[in-house]
């Protein structure tokens, strides 16, 4: 799953999160246009609560590029889709 995040990023990243990782989807990714960077979250995983989520959380920079989980053959340029910052 992929999410493009600019309004609902607080909610992708608290409550989506947790309902996908219910689902038992491998990966969920956000594209969080509000920090400027990619979200990756995998290998759910059973709070002791009851709830299901994700053990990692990576994030992925404007700069660098990600394999896309279900797609090992395509390589996703950030570069392309967030604006530089220039500093």
């Amino acid at each position: 799953v992929i999410d493009i995040s600019y309004s609902t990023s607080k909610y992708d990243q608290e409550t989506k999160v947790l309902v996908y990782g219910e689902a038992e989807s491998a990966d969920y990714l956000i594209s969080n246009l509000v920090d400027n960077h990619f979200e990756s979250y995998s290998e759910p995983y059973q709070y002791l609560q009851g709830n299901l989520g994700y053990s990692l959380k990576r994030i992925i920079l404007p700069n660098q590029t990600i394999v896309l989980p279900c797609f090992p053959e395509l390589l996703l340029d950030l570069a392309k889709g967030f604006p530089v910052m220039m500093s």
